[in-house]
């Protein structure tokens, strides 16, 4: 909670876990259903009464992934959780990616938009581009860049996540904390350091763009100290 609490108190406003990848189901049927039993319980506590975390805080909880490989009944019980926090008046949004892998993202996007092509809700091919394959991912539109991606537990390997969102002025941070370890001086030192970054990578901009403008108007200057261009003339006129 204290991870949460300060990102949203630093005004970050969507936040996303990485709960359950789709290659967990390799593991054992008792472990996958401890894992699952547990998520739920957890996403109830924070989220049931009106005093529990989520709702006291104004902090809505979208469920990320392949619903259709979630037991009916933990499903029902996640729906219900993201139905009691959707209607919040807050931007907060916790994201919980259960069961996830971005090729699957990808994949539901590829298809999300071939149905749509054979519905003629998307004219054709030629309509399709990057925004729209962004638009039909799990996680849908109005949905903001990704800033930040965090891996602890000292792996410095993605594991499959969020792999289309991690690209345009996205920082990858590694870090050998592992997870249950992880606090709010963690992500605050992580945040200020992409921060840091953040604002060379502006002040440059800015640089590059004034530069720009000013060779832009010694051009100009250069063509108003020109002399005068010789009177036009016709080879028709006598």
């Amino acid at each position: 909670m204290k991870v949460l609490n300060t990102c949203y108190k630093l005004g970050i406003l969507h936040v996303t876990v990485y709960a359950f990848s789709i290659e967990n189901f390799n593991r054992s049927k008792e472990e996958v259903d401890t894992l699952f039993s547990l998520l739920r319980d957890r996403l109830k506590f924070i989220s049931e009464k009106e005093e529990s975390y989520a709702r006291f805080n104004s902090i809505r909880i979208k469920i990320i992934g392949n619903r259709t490989m979630i037991p009916s009944d933990i499903l029902k019980d996640l729906e219900d959780i993201e139905e009691r926090t959707k209607n919040v008046s807050s931007a907060k949004v916790l994201n919980v990616c259960f069961p996830y892998t971005s090729r699957d993202d990808i994949v539901h996007s590829i298809q999300s938009i071939a149905s749509q092509v054979e519905l003629k809700e998307i004219e054709s091919n030629e309509h399709i581009t990057l925004e729209t394959l962004t638009n039909n991912m799990y996680m849908g539109p109005n949905t903001p860049p990704l800033d930040i991606l965090i891996r602890t537990s000292g792996h410095t390997r993605l594991s499959d996540f969020m792999l289309w969102q991690c690209n345009y002025n996205c920082m990858i941070e590694f870090v050998d904390t592992l997870w249950p370890n992880f606090r709010a001086w963690d992500i605050m030192s992580i945040i200020m350091k992409w921060s840091y970054y953040r604002t060379l990578q502006l002040e440059q901009q800015r640089i590059m763009s004034n530069k720009k403008t000013d060779n832009q108007k010694l051009s100009t200057d250069i063509l108003k100290e020109l002399p005068p261009h010789p009177p036009f003339a016709s080879i028709t006129q006598h």
